[in-house]
């Protein structure tokens, strides 16, 4: 595991201290689990933009042509 000193402005300090105790968690394993959060999302949307860099839209017509066409079940509407 490894040490990093942080520098926060007071009222963010106070504020992670005050919902890491609402939580009843550390403030490390508050600000953790935030980074947590945080990188999760962009490796997430780093994923998604690569995968997405890679579609093909000949072949994926050519999938969807094999859906059959019917209307959805009731549970499966918008609007």
């Amino acid at each position: 595991m490894s040490t990093l000193s942080l520098r926060l402005p007071d009222s963010l300090h106070q504020q992670i201290k005050s919902l890491a105790a609402q939580e009843h968690i550390s403030i490390n394993q508050f600000i953790s689990s935030a980074v947590a959060e945080k990188m999760s999302a962009l490796l997430t949307e780093q994923y998604l933009i690569e995968r997405a860099s890679r579609g093909n839209k000949k072949s994926f017509l050519k999938v969807m042509a094999k859906v059959p066409r019917k209307k959805p079940a009731d549970h499966d509407r918008l609007g």
